[in-house]
């Protein structure tokens, strides 16, 4: 006998405007929109959109990402999965939607090491895990024990560390479809952590632009330097495209002065690369995500 379907397209918001959802807030609306706060749910809606060939993107924070002025021709599936466990006294099971910043404070409140980098970084876990963030010498995959993925089909599996590969920004969920929904971290006692993520809040918010709206970093640092360093060596602090322009505090960041569109962080983007390339013969690569609207792989800019 035939089922009813669990997830019927009326149950579905539309037209959400993605510049809401983002913290460069930047983008038109999204075709459907739906948040998801449990696994089997998340499960159920990757089933639906295979079943039925619907393009979808799973957002986390909205860190990281740049829509299109357009809006996004799919569903956007906000990962709302926010459940904190401790099955072992140094590890954390933590949802994929979970703050990844308010982990790495949580932690190292309570005398653990490992993730006191993740303190102000504005994304989720899962977006931590899919890009392998990092920062102040230290990466996500470095404390990771497993992730809990759903594929596209709907199926719940838990992949190993060494089930995945990880690198600088990149982590193998890049290639794949479907959705992070959880992940556990092991972590190291220590009587120091709490001051060491001070040390790195107070720094961050002396050195970025804290309270602008950005991506975050916009380039991965090179083999030799960072990224910052160039574009501001290259005489392009506070360079402007419409309402984008590259931040007088930190080179790395673009920020959104209050209505910038998706082409103009694009041009602004480019223009980076072109001058870098030209005056110090080095090619910067994004690290941001450029969501089409249309038909096309989600990729750096």
């Amino acid at each position: 006998m035939k089922t009813s379907p669990l997830i019927t397209l009326d149950q579905l918001e539309q037209g959400r405007l993605l510049k809401d959802l983002t913290t460069f807030g930047i983008g038109g609306p999204a075709k459907y929109f739906i948040e998801v706060d449990g696994i089997p749910a998340m499960q159920d809606l990757l089933a639906y959109c295979h079943a039925h060939q619907i393009r979808y993107f799973i957002l986390g924070k909205g860190s990281n990402t740049l829509f299109d002025d357009r809006g996004f021709n799919g569903m956007v599936i906000a990962n709302r999965i926010n459940f904190l466990e401790k099955p072992e006294e140094d590890c954390w099971h933590v949802g994929a939607g979970y703050s990844f910043s308010l982990l790495g404070s949580q932690t190292a409140r309570q005398g653990w090491s490992g993730l006191e980098f993740a303190s102000g970084i504005p994304g989720s876990v899962g977006g931590a895990v899919y890009m392998n963030a990092g920062a102040n010498g230290r990466e996500t995959s470095e404390t990771l024990v497993s992730v809990d993925y759903v594929t596209p089909e709907g199926r719940l599996i838990c992949l190993e560390k060494s089930d995945l590969t990880f690198r600088y920004r990149f982590s193998s969920f890049q290639q794949r479809t479907g959705a992070i929904v959880g992940a556990t971290f092991r972590l190291t006692a220590s009587d120091s952590a709490r001051e060491k993520q001070l040390e790195i809040i107070h720094y961050r918010k002396k050195t970025q632009p804290y309270k602008a709206k950005s991506a975050g970093c916009v380039f991965r640092n090179p083999d030799c330097g960072h990224a910052g360093a160039l574009i501001e060596k290259s005489g392009l602090k506070g360079k402007s495209e419409g309402g984008a322009q590259v931040s007088s505090i930190h080179a790395n960041f673009v920020i959104n002065t209050g209505n910038a569109s998706s082409q103009d962080v694009l041009s602004l983007v480019d223009s980076i690369q072109q001058e870098v390339k030209k005056q110090m013969g080095i090619s910067l690569e994004s690290e941001i995500r450029y969501i089409p609207y249309d038909q096309g792989d989600f990729h750096p800019l």
